[in-house]
């Protein structure tokens, strides 16, 4: 269950698709936790604006700004201004959640003899593996700064990112790293 949520695009009259008379504002977003894309009903009067972090439920007693999510959406049902925000939205949770992010790093498992977790990982080939791999041996990293210092990999939190994207975008392959199926 997703307890916070970052706005991907707010549609003030809702979506151009919906029909009838009465159309109700709605935006969409991304859960914080299992990176699950939904629609959510803003309450009345109350605008939403794009990379913004809300509530989906009360925290010590402070009323979230949504009166429901409405459903969950494929990536293929985001508008365009929603799949421009998304990138930024990733980094922010995956910057204020580090330290789950960084355990992939630390912790990603070899698959079989020839396959590697980390190579799951978009621009991660075989030499780079094997450099993560021979580095965490020495010290676990502490964060993405330091992995950028021991290996030489600019941003690495943009590696998650590109996975997560691709995970949403419904890639071909049997492992979900990020996303929730």
């Amino acid at each position: 269950m997703e307890n916070f949520a970052y706005i991907l695009d707010y549609l003030p009259n809702g979506r151009q698709t919906d029909r009838g008379f009465h159309r109700e504002p709605l935006a969409l977003a991304i859960g914080e936790d299992e990176l699950k894309l939904f629609e959510v009903v803003p309450k009345p009067g109350v605008p939403l604006r794009a990379g913004e972090r809300i509530p989906l439920l009360p925290v010590g007693g402070a009323v979230p700004p949504i009166d429901h999510v409405r459903r969950r959406v494929g990536y293929e049902e985001l508008t365009v201004s929603g799949r421009t925000e998304l990138s930024a939205a990733l980094e922010a949770i995956v910057r204020a959640n580090g330290p789950r992010y960084l355990r992939f790093f630390n912790e990603a498992p070899a698959v079989s003899r020839r396959f590697h977790l980390l190579e799951l990982l978009p621009g991660v080939g075989k030499k780079t593996m094997q450099q993560i791999v021979d580095e965490r041996r020495r010290a676990p990293f502490a964060s993405f700064e330091e992995i950028e210092q021991r290996l030489h990999i600019k941003s690495p939190e943009k590696l998650i990112v590109g996975r997560i994207e691709q995970e949403l975008l419904g890639v071909e392959d049997k492992y979900r790293l990020f996303v929730a199926p």
